[in-house]
């Protein structure tokens, strides 16, 4: 894992490009404190910037820029070619291979790019990766991103330089940056808690989709990505020509292909261990390294203090059930408190995820242990983990006969009940049912009920914060994304299969990966994701719908798998995400701190953002007559990003 940079700045002499490629890549030292490196083609004005963890061949043969044997390709890498042995001796096979210096995985990258195409290289690499590619013959520059996001790569003009890197703060360290508020970016983050894809908080800056590649050469100005693997294509076929063998065959080939996935992703050079919340995904993927390992694997948990959001005992029972060497930390408001001030810097984008404070501090635990952890992201995706899956067809059932005014009241009905009132009347039945936190639930879907037509108005709304976030904006309008192109939608017959692709072209890549790669990055941690392995993405898009909801609950599929490691009642209990207390900390012990940056006065001299909504739901939230922290967390985080950006007022 390690960041990368550069500019395409024609004009500078070699000297200043080199020094503003090393600046670019200082700015993101974190994600690589163990090399630097710069390079410049200074007839083309072309320079890159590397920062290295080496995870890898940790001899200098890693060391990069990296210059391909044959001398025409330069390259920065942020990620990990999982397959790439078998790349080599597809090479040596071919009798393309080099003599090779080493045995990292960039140098096999770069010999397949020489053999057989950037293009044709990427179909053929199981990883997550960004990259930087310089074509020294062709003049032209080409930037990639793995098929699901795990890696990030912003890029965009600013004046007369091309600017690229992992991170908005590798672009903010070179002199041409500009930098502003988007303010239809602003927006979307109100909106979604996050800035989706292809946009960023800055204008001109945009983020390279997932599975996509883009080339440019000198004097074009507007570079088009180009797709070489489509998640909304593996969805459709998946589903059109879904698996054909028994339950029995489905189960024992997830089984070969999530093992196999898991084998690869223990390939390391460094220190090694797993995130273990307690939940389904991450224990799947513990037990499978466990079951691979003769040595105890190291896992890693965060608690809580406050009950109804601690799975810590859980992930302790199946820990010790599991023979693993596991370690927890438990997270107070004290503790979040400290954390607050650091997300602006670790993010370096708004981002209001609220999980992104345990996340961070199990990513502190880990990293003091091991350099790489493997985790249970993109299991929800796949196998249809998030309570909207159920939930949103079975409350449409019921309110689609209803008249939409009574929808509406009904709605305005179930946000007037008090959270706490609901969770104590309706606990046990929710736990039953497999519902945490019911009272919030409640509240978020009274919110929704408003406006919604159809299940899939039912989604879009249940993926939305703020419902009217251009009106929030001064002189704000919403940008159009994917939840709004309902033509760009896969098609799919199936309205929750709908929901679990949206879900993974959205959600995934733009708010959980963000989340834990800024985490982990931020203390030089690489993770991994086994079920990111596009072979078992392939696959859990061909398994039918039954495979993967039954009985009233997700990941059928996955819990069956999961029997062979693991006690069934150590994992049988109401999936409680990875949240925090964020509402009840809201009127506590955070209160203070969002009075401040949610005062109307310093909104007013920003500029940005209409006091009037905030406050009411502010005020509201104090009062106690909502549950709207996670709301109000977008409107938090923003303020404080842009205090860390010197324009706080």
């Amino acid at each position: 894992m390690c960041g990368i940079a550069g500019a395409w700045q024609p004009g500078a002499d070699r000297e200043v490009l080199v020094a503003r490629a090393q600046a670019m890549a200082a700015a993101i030292a974190h994600r690589g404190p163990d090399d630097a490196g710069a390079w410049a083609d200074a007839e083309a004005g072309l320079a890159l910037g590397h920062r290295r963890l080496a995870i890898l061949d940790l001899s200098a043969a890693g060391h990069q820029p990296m210059l391909s044997a044959c001398g025409r390709w330069v390259i920065v890498f942020n990620g990990e070619i999982y397959n790439h042995l078998d790349l080599r001796a597809q090479l040596q096979a071919a009798g393309a291979a080099p003599a090779w210096r080493g045995h990292s995985d960039t140098e096999t990258l770069l010999a397949a790019v020489a053999h057989w195409g950037l293009e044709q290289t990427l179909r053929r690499c199981t990883g997550m990766f960004a990259l930087a590619l310089w074509d020294r013959e062709r003049r032209v520059l080409a930037l990639a991103r793995d098929r699901l996001g795990e890696k990030p790569l912003y890029y965009g003009w600013q004046g007369g330089a091309f600017l690229f890197g992992s991170e908005l703060k590798a672009l903010r360290a070179h002199p041409a940056f500009v930098g502003g508020i988007d303010r239809g970016a602003l927006a979307l983050l109100l909106r979604y808690n996050y800035v989706p894809a292809p946009y960023s908080i800055h204008p001109g800056i945009r983020k390279l989709p997932p599975g996509t590649w883009l080339e440019l050469a000198a004097g074009e100005r507007e570079p088009s990505p180009r797709a070489y693997w489509s998640l909304r294509e593996v969805a459709e076929r998946g589903m059109a020509a879904p698996f054909e063998g028994s339950e029995a065959e489905a189960l024992d080939a997830l089984a070969e292909t999530l093992g196999r996935a898991v084998a690869g992703q223990r390939l390391a050079d460094v220190p090694l261990g797993a995130l273990l919340s307690g939940g389904i995904d991450s224990t799947l993927v513990t037990a499978l390294m466990q079951a691979q390992s003769r040595q105890p694997v190291r896992t890693f948990t965060i608690g809580f203090e406050e009950k109804a959001y601690d799975e810590a005992e859980h992930a302790r029972a199946i820990a010790g059930h599991l023979g693993t060497a596991h370690t927890e930390v438990r997270l107070t408001a004290e503790d979040a408190r400290a954390l607050i001030p650091r997300m602006p810097e670790v993010y370096d984008e708004p981002f209001a995820d609220s999980s992104q404070l345990p996340t961070c501090l199990v990513m502190q635990l880990a990293r003091r242990h091991v350099t790489v952890a493997l985790s249970g992201d993109g299991g929800d995706e796949l196998f249809g983990g998030y309570n909207r899956y159920l939930l949103g067809p079975r409350v449409w059932r019921r309110m689609a006969p209803v008249p939409a005014p009574l929808r509406r009241l009904a709605g305005a009905g179930l946000q007037a009940l008090p959270a706490q009132t609901v969770n104590r009347l309706a606990g046990p039945l929710a736990r039953h049912a497999g519902i945490a936190q019911p009272g919030d639930k409640v509240h978020r879907l009274g919110q929704r009920l408003r406006t919604v037509q159809s299940l899939d108005d039912m989604y879009v709304s249940l993926v939305s914060e703020w419902p009217q976030p251009a009106a929030m904006v001064v002189n704000g309008a919403l940008p159009p994304s994917l939840p709004d192109l309902r033509d760009q939608w896969p098609r799919l017959s199936d309205p929750v299969a709908r929901m679990m692709a949206l879900d993974a072209l959205t959600y995934l890549p733009d708010d959980i990966l963000v989340k834990v790669d800024r985490a982990a990055m931020a203390v030089s941690l690489e993770t991994r994701a086994p079920f990111l392995d596009h072979a078992v993405v392939e696959l859990a898009w061909r398994l039918p719908m039954a495979m993967k909801l039954r009985g009233g609950r997700g990941k059928w599929i996955l819990r069956q798998l999961l029997d062979r490691y693991v006690p069934r009642a150590l994992i049988e209990r109401p999936k409680m995400g990875f949240g925090i207390p964020l509402d009840a900390w809201l009127r506590g012990p955070l209160r203070g701190w969002a009075d401040d940056l949610l005062d109307p006065a310093r909104l007013r001299r920003q500029g940005l953002l209409d006091p009037a909504p905030v406050q009411r739901v502010w005020q509201a939230h104090r009062r106690g007559q909502g549950q709207y922290g996670y709301r109000l967390w977008s409107v938090l985080m923003f303020q404080a990003w842009l205090d860390a950006q010197g324009g706080g007022g």
